[in-house]
């Protein structure tokens, strides 16, 4: 059986897993392999390249964590196909910092929560109002700080869908993941909770009233509050009671905790967004 020469053994010198990652990167990159198309056997794809099987599987779960392929159990891996697979993926190989995502939030939710003043229905109002109660019940002793996480993160999500625009909410949601997998809660943070449920009232309150400046002016705030509650918590050094952020370069080397991009900005870590349990958009 003859071989695709896109599958030639892999020689360049280095980490083998790596190597494996940047081939089948460069093969999607290069348009040689397509969304939907699915990968060779694991056993024959690790002869053709000539590495492990062991090695070939790490490589997958990482490709797997960047949204570059989607693993189907019973029927093989297959290149992702997802728009927001593919944002995931080119976000992933970035070096991005708190500030930089943060900026991008403003850019989008600030747009989307002005929308949401001159479009929300009776029904989007009581969905807003109701995931306010939900996180008020999840307030109460002992706090489960993971759970109105998930909440909150779903609150803002609501809001970008009152814009209809399926893209605007891919991204907004993207970049939450990623917020998510670079960082705890900043709910954690001293007198955040409550500040963050006094924003949301302010912020469905002027959609509820039509006013979409006060709207706008809402969510920039409560952006800004979290932000700077963010970056307090990747500040803050170990031992005082908070994480710190674990910080990592372009394509996942590991750097030390408190490590700084453009302007002495944290770097966020990007490599494991897929498996993000958690949110830090309050």
């Amino acid at each position: 059986m003859a071989v695709n020469p896109i599958w030639s053994p892999i020689k360049e010198a280095g980490n083998l897993t790596d190597r494996i990652v940047v081939r089948i990167e460069e093969l999607i990159e290069g348009e040689q392999l397509f969304a939907g198309e699915r990968l060779p056997a694991e056993r024959d794809m690790a002869r053709m390249l000539g590495v492990s099987r062991p090695a070939l599987r790490e490589a997958v779960r990482v490709l797997e964590a960047r949204g570059r392929v989607s693993v189907r159990h019973g029927q093989g891996v297959f290149v992702s196909q997802d728009a927001a697979d593919a944002m995931r993926a080119r976000m992933a190989n970035l070096e991005l910092t708190l500030s930089e995502l943060f900026a991008m939030r403003d850019v989008l939710e600030v747009a989307a929560a002005g929308w949401a003043a001159t479009s929300a229905s009776p029904a989007d109002l009581e969905a807003l109002e109701a995931l306010i109660a939900e996180m008020d019940a999840a307030r109460a002793d002992p706090v489960d700080f993971s759970h109105i996480g998930r909440l909150d993160a779903e609150f803002h999500l609501r809001i970008v869908e009152m814009a209809n625009n399926r893209f605007l909410s891919q991204t907004v949601g993207v970049l939450q993941e990623m917020l998510a997998a670079g960082m705890e809660t900043t709910l954690a943070v001293p007198g955040r909770l409550g500040q963050s449920r006094r924003d949301h009232f302010s912020l469905v309150a002027a959609i509820r009233r039509g006013d979409a400046e006060a709207a706008r002016a809402a969510a920039r705030q409560h952006i800004e509050g979290s932000r700077q509650a963010a970056l307090s918590r990747v500040r803050t050094p170990e031992g005082d009671g908070a994480r710190p952020h674990n910080g990592r370069t372009r394509r996942g080397a590991p750097a030390t905790a408190g490590l700084t991009g453009r302007a002495g900005a944290p770097v966020l870590s990007t490599q494991e967004i897929s498996a993000s349990t958690s949110a830090t958009s309050t």
